[in-house]
């Protein structure tokens, strides 16, 4: 079936545990996703990638859900000790940290054919 409607796709980075809520969510409200787990950044942690092709009027729905679902958070993570020399101490204090949210892309669909 080839589409004749504006379409869009939707890339939406998010903490893994936001992930699940926001597709079922999504998928509630008739939207399919494909989900990406990745890990990475600074913190090495679970993060997750929701890709999503829609009408262009059903983009405000989709970023609606991930607003919904997909909230910053802080949490407390111990840092990983550096390299240190043999006698060196190092005592790891916990460090608070913005986890969550949702970072976001809505890119144009050129072409969108379903087989």
């Amino acid at each position: 079936m080839k589409s004749e409607v504006a379409m869009k796709m939707v890339v939406a980075i998010m903490h893994g545990d936001d992930a699940a809520d926001c597709s079922d969510a999504l998928s509630d409200k008739g939207i399919p996703t494909t989900r990406l787990d990745s890990k990475g950044g600074f913190l090495q942690r679970g993060n997750a990638t929701l890709l999503c092709v829609v009408a262009e009027p059903q983009v405000d729905t989709v970023m609606e859900v991930l607003r919904q679902r997909s909230k910053s958070r802080t949490e407390f993570l111990n840092p990983m000790p550096p390299l240190v020399e043999p006698g060196d101490f190092f005592v790891p204090y916990p460090v608070e940290v913005e986890v969550g949210g949702a970072i976001v892309f809505v890119i144009d669909v050129e072409r969108f054919e379903k087989l």
